[in-house]
């Protein structure tokens, strides 16, 4: 294999995708863990790692031995301090999304205009709402643990099921195949520290379940009636109906060119 002199060194093609393959592994990694708690544990661990060669150099024998003890048990400290990070990229890991994208399509006209419908209402009357469009094999935990519905989509039951005097209230509800399969569903609450103050429990329940699953989240405030989605862990607040049919068109299935005269047609009825 071809290699070129640097100084004393020989870098050759193998080493420069070598090179790339390891700048990219660290730049997803930083990826993963930027805006979390996770990066500045990282820089505190590099931190000490840079203390203890200081420290070796100095010849500072106990600072060094205490360093060292420290270091030693560093893979089980990275285990446990990055554990949702870890978590997280396991999940991630284990979903195909090309796949993903010919047959996880979980959305129809149909059940996006029954859920636009009753999200139209429950933001007018500020009812919080929850709700979680689940892939065909996924969130099955979720919904073990939740109460089973089986239903067809309607706006109705869905305004039925927030309401606040309601048992199923308090919870999400999960659409799978155009289906209401569960409601009362607890979510994981995302521990990311970059999500606004303003945001309660029921929006870092969306982030948190958006971080390691593959869904799609509407969530309704209780407090203000406003419309905000979530998908891969990224939370996107103020949306008007007319933007979150767009959203929910792209996120649950396909639009064809054909359609767009119709959904233009849907958008200013619903502007009305």
């Amino acid at each position: 294999m071809m290699a070129i002199p640097i100084g004393f060194l020989e870098f050759g093609i193998r080493d420069l995708f070598e090179t790339l393959v390891i700048a990219a592994v660290l730049y997803y990694l930083y990826r993963w863990i930027r805006g979390t708690f996770a990066i500045q544990a990282a820089v505190g661990l590099l931190f000490i790692i840079f203390i203890n060669l200081l420290v070796s150099l100095l010849g500072f024998t106990t600072l060094n031995f205490i360093l060292r003890s420290i270091l030693d048990v560093g893979v089980l400290a990275v285990f446990i301090i990055f554990q949702p990070e870890i978590r997280k990229l396991l999940y991630s890991l284990g979903q195909n999304t090309t796949f993903d994208r010919f047959v996880g399509r979980s959305g129809s006209d149909a059940t996006i205009d029954e859920v636009i419908e009753a999200v139209r209402n429950m933001a007018h009357s500020k009812t919080g709402a929850l709700i979680v469009f689940a892939r065909r094999s996924s969130l099955q935990d979720l919904v073990d643990f939740g109460v089973k519905l089986d239903s067809t989509v309607k706006s109705e039951l869905l305004e039925t099921i927030f309401k606040r005097d309601t048992p199923l209230h308090d919870g999400a509800v999960v659409i799978r195949s155009n289906r209401i399969v569960a409601a009362s569903c607890y979510l994981p609450i995302s521990q990311n520290p970059n999500i606004s103050s303003v945001f309660g429990t029921r929006h870092r329940a969306a982030v948190g379940i958006s971080e390691t699953n593959n869904v799609f989240v509407i969530i309704v405030s209780e407090e203000t009636g406003r419309i905000s989605i979530a998908r891969n862990g990224d939370l996107t607040s103020g949306l008007s109906i007319q933007k979150l049919r767009s959203e929910m068109e792209k996120a649950l299935g396909v639009v064809d060119e054909e359609d767009v005269g119709f959904s233009s047609e849907k958008a200013e009825l619903e502007m009305k």
